[in-house]
């Protein structure tokens, strides 16, 4: 009999945060039932082993707090004794207070309740019994058990001797009172990190001590540097690590070189932005027969200069990753490593680590091995120049009809490889696309910036050939390291990098999102089949104006790619087993994976699955804090380029509706910012969350996701990096997504938002 198939769409997240909520909630709606762990696990849809492993654990971990019950039978219920939760306190940014519990759940918290507890801290919250028929849940903190040590952000302002610290991220209540001696020479309007030393019950005001003063606000690298303290990154390299880098022996001896595959001799070379400095990654190409090609993925041996424990790893460890800003890198590893030492460069020979494929020239892997190897790199290319290449010989797929010149006439540096490479990587997509993977065409946010920091021009670099043929021999790599691994007879501790399905709810969501402009897509079924759908979806806007505006809604309802030793795959890329292996100079879980391989390789038993499961979380809330910071980096300068250009008007597509007004990005250089309901008209308007639209009660006028817009710019705020719009004769410029006459050519017909009825949705002025 065969093997029962999965559907995988159902299948839930490895995120304990996730899966926590999933069982609370599902019992919380059957109180008074219990249900024995093999019937909770099937009604919650956990099927796949890894999920059940975790649940189980969660369900330990909730019994012990006494959260859930166990009777004698093993069966699981709700257990409502406790109305004292623990959480942690947030703040957003529109100046609220909450309490967000284990099981996810939002406990309200007023200031005067929140008894001085700041943003990040772990409190001890009371819940109050719920009002007949209220939605919310309210609460008050009793017990500040963690304080959040994270340093505070903000701008000075001076009055006499006393200073109070300013923030702008809405995330406290009350300026900083920072006494004189306390002051670190800082003068009105510096920027400066801060750390609350005490908050007297007396006092409205926190009072606080200045770590560090970043400089006036304004200047770039001071803005810059406030980005990274806002999220908690570093923005400078600890000297003792710098020096102790300096330490390390550049040199290779023949005694090292004699243990490792030798490619010195093989043509070889990188592919990299044309500013990059650390080249963590190299393919080496050779025949070794007609029809057969010798394809070599070579990594950067990291792991042989970085030994465990030592002060330059704890460094690298504690970032875990490298962090790109607009204007720079803050790097993982001290600058002698990662540009110099370990950095794949031109003519030098280099220790690396790497993944040898036999391929033909369909891309079909005969044989592969990962081996320890030294190179030496024939050429250093930049994108565009491999590109160019491309596009010369008639290799491009961007360019409609181009057709490939005679192998005796093709021109450029090295253009023989670089075609059976390309030839190759487009047969891996294809057999990629073919299994399922998505075809996410995301842009990139590039500034031309002067000696100041400031922008002159904001682009988007899409990824042409040059990049996608480095990406799936990296990707290719990825997965053969995580197959020797995890398919093997003995499967090993390894971090992963795992991708779930679509949350159900959000692709639904999603589904009736493009049903609005005539768009079909596939919500049930296999991984494999949605995938397919979503990949013509993409088909269908390519090119459009609503492409980039798809392709956002679309990425809000995947699940979050993150690193852990239970396996699940990565849905997004099609793969069964997927790590990261190519940047261990950028990525620490890379440097853990380097590592594993070698001491398996030598016969070690499998590393410690719960110590590698918390390396795994450290780095994917490392990764998410430095993507942040990247964004907000972006945003940052979105503003100071549009900050000289008030009252200038732009074309724009609304990008989100929210109750209190419409977001809409400037379509020739995508900065975003917020059209507030008191300049869409002098009227009350509805708001309906389910067709992301407000609807004027008075003109029945509709503001939807995807509606194109006459924008005015209203203000720049850096201090809070936003931008505020206005509508341009809101009643004559304003045409719905459903109008534009490509929607309306497409099956089906475009239709208009619901209007909504009167009542319904949120009212607000």
């Amino acid at each position: 009999m065969g093997k029962k198939k999965i559907n995988k769409t159902f299948m839930p997240t490895l995120d304990r945060t996730l899966i926590t909520e999933r069982i609370m909630n599902f019992l919380m709606e059957h109180r008074g039932e219990s249900f024995p762990k093999k019937k909770l696990m099937r009604l919650l849809k956990i099927t796949n082993h890894p999920g059940k492993m975790m649940t189980v654990d969660i369900l330990e971990k909730l019994i012990e707090e006494k959260k859930l019950s166990q009777n004698s039978d093993g069966d699981i219920a709700y257990n409502p004794v406790s109305q004292i939760e623990e959480g942690t306190y947030v703040r957003r940014n529109h100046g609220k207070g909450y309490v967000e519990t284990a099981d996810g759940t939002l406990v309200r918290i007023y200031d005067e309740d929140a008894h001085h507890a700041i943003h990040g801290d772990k409190v001890k919250v009371c819940i109050f019994a719920k009002r007949r028929g209220g939605s919310k849940v309210l609460g008050e903190v009793t017990e500040i058990i963690e304080h959040n040590n994270k340093p505070v952000v903000g701008i000075i302002q001076m009055h006499g001797d006393v200073a109070f610290l300013v923030t702008y991220s809405g995330l406290f209540p009350y300026d900083i009172l920072i006494p004189k001696d306390k002051q670190k020479g800082c003068k009105d309007g510096d920027k400066v990190t801060a750390k609350i030393t005490s908050w007297p019950d007396e006092t409205k005001n926190p009072v606080g001590e200045i770590i560090d003063v970043l400089g006036k606000s304004g200047d770039n690298n001071t803005e810059m540097h406030a980005i990274l303290a806002e999220f908690g990154l570093p923005y400078s390299y600890p000297e003792a690590v710098e020096k102790e880098a300096d330490k390390l022996d550049p040199g290779i001896t023949p005694e090292e070189i004699a243990k490792r595959e030798d490619f010195r001799s093989v043509t070889t070379f990188t592919i990299d932005p044309k500013d990059a400095k650390d080249f963590d990654d190299a393919l080496s190409i050779r025949k070794i027969e007609d029809g057969l090609w010798e394809v070599g993925v070579h990594i950067a041996d990291v792991s042989h200069y970085v030994t465990p424990n030592s002060i330059i790893d704890q460094e690298a460890y504690n970032r875990a990753t490298s962090v790109y800003l607009v204007d720079r890198t803050i790097p993982m590893l001290p600058e002698r490593l990662c540009n110099f030492i370990c950095s794949l460069r031109p003519d030098e020979e280099k220790l690396t680590f790497s993944v040898v494929f036999d391929m033909d020239e369909e891309a079909n892997i005969k044989r592969s091995r990962i081996v320890h190897t030294v190179i030496k790199s024939c050429r250093r290319f930049a994108y565009e120049e491999v590109q160019d290449i491309l596009e010369q010989n008639g290799e491009a797929s961007d360019i409609p009809d181009a057709v490939p010149v005679a192998k005796d006439k093709r021109r450029g540096e090295l253009a023989d490889e670089l075609i059976t490479l390309n030839r190759m990587a487009h047969r891996l997509r294809e057999g990629r696309f073919k299994t399922g993977a998505i075809d996410f065409n995301s842009e990139e946010a590039k500034f031309d910036i002067d000696e100041n920091g400031k922008p002159l021009r904001v682009w988007f670099k899409k990824s042409k050939d040059a990049n996608k043929l480095i990406e799936e021999f990296m990707l290719l790599a990825n997965r053969t390291v995580a197959e020797s691994v995890g398919k093997s007879q003995d499967p090993k501790t390894l971090p992963y990098r795992i991708h779930d399905v679509p949350d159900p709810t959000k692709l639904e969501t999603l589904g009736n999102f493009v049903s609005r402009f005539g768009m079909k897509l596939n919500t049930q079924g296999s991984g494999k089949d949605i995938a397919q759908s979503l990949n013509k979806l993409f088909i269908d806007v390519n090119g459009k104006s609503m492409e980039k505006l798809v392709e956002t809604v679309a990425l809000r309802a995947m699940a979050k790619a993150r690193y852990s030793t239970f396996n699940i795959g990565h849905y997004g890329l099609a793969f069964d087993y997927y790590t990261h292996f190519t940047s261990p100079i950028r990525r620490y879980p890379d440097l853990m994976v380097h590592r594993l391989l070698t001491a398996y390789e030598q016969g070690a038993k499998s590393a410690n699955k719960q110590k590698y499961e918390e390396y795994c979380d450290h780095s994917s809330e490392m990764e998410q804090l430095a993507a942040n910071a990247e964004r907000a980096s972006i945003k940052y300068k979105q503003v100071e380029f549009l900050a000289d250009k008030i009252g200038q008007e732009f074309d724009a597509t609304i990008t989100s509706v929210t109750e209190f007004g419409i977001y809409a990005e400037i379509n020739e250089n995508h900065c975003e910012g917020l059209v507030s309901l008191r300049f869409l008209g002098n009227e009350t308007f509805d708001y309906d969350d389910r067709s992301y639209c407000l609807v004027g009660r008075k003109t029945g006028n509709q503001y939807t996701i995807g509606d194109s817009v006459r924008i005015k710019v209203a203000a720049a705020n850096l201090f809070r990096k936003q931008l505020d719009f206005e509508l341009v004769d809101p009643e004559n410029t304003h045409q719905h997504a459903s109008d534009i006459p490509f929607y309306k050519g497409l099956k089906g017909g475009g239709q208009t938002a619901s209007k909504g009825k009167k009542g319904k949705g949120k009212k607000r002025r």
